[in-house]
């Protein structure tokens, strides 16, 4: 995709003038032209990327001052990403996304240079607070954060997707007996 233009911009990421491109990576397409939108209202220049290679091509073309990348890809881990970046570009603000949260990825995230590590589903409102706070500046504790029940569900959720809804394989990956998984997977999503 090619890189557009807000017209009439709302809030500016930075001072007037100053480089305002931004590359979001992921490969969940309709997350990504919403997203892409909503940066777009917000002063920024937006370019776009739906997989690791054309995410690290898009970086050696031309390396933006802001990146928003999922970790996890179709053709592979958004690590990648951030590392093309960091070789072409100290400075880009980088904030990681994603559906698969773990301690040690972000870990690994950060010590390769991003300034947040965000669970999906993150609103546009979140990701541009990240990208924008300032060095040392403190997150806003969420106002109404997901339930340990909701954040269970989501975990298995993600889980049984990944095992292509796969039930046995779910519940041996999750060392779950598959009736109580089965239970679980008819039940709606808790709040």
């Amino acid at each position: 995709m090619t890189k557009t233009t807000s017209g009439a911009s709302g809030q500016s990421p930075d001072a007037p003038g100053s480089d305002q491109s931004l590359l979001i990576v992921d490969d969940d397409a309709p997350f990504l032209r919403r997203l892409a939108r909503a940066m777009e209202s917000r002063g920024f220049v937006v370019d776009q990327a739906a997989s690791v290679a054309e995410g690290i091509a898009k970086v050696k073309a031309d390396a933006p001052s802001y990146a928003v990348v999922d970790l996890r890809l179709g053709d592979g881990s958004g690590l990648d990403v951030i590392e093309a970046i960091r070789e072409k570009r100290s400075d880009t603000r980088i904030v990681v996304l994603t559906g698969y949260g773990n301690i040690a990825t972000a870990v690994t995230a950060v010590k390769l240079g991003a300034l947040d590590y965000l669970s999906k589903p993150a609103d546009a409102d979140d990701i541009f607070l990240a990208l924008t706070q300032k060095p040392g500046e403190k997150a806003e504790v969420p106002e109404n954060p997901m339930s340990a029940d909701r954040v269970r569900w989501e975990h298995i959720q993600r889980v049984y997707e990944s095992c292509d809804r796969n039930v046995s394989e779910t519940a041996r990956r999750l060392n779950m007996h598959r009736r109580t998984l089965q239970r679980i997977l008819a039940k709606r999503a808790p709040r």
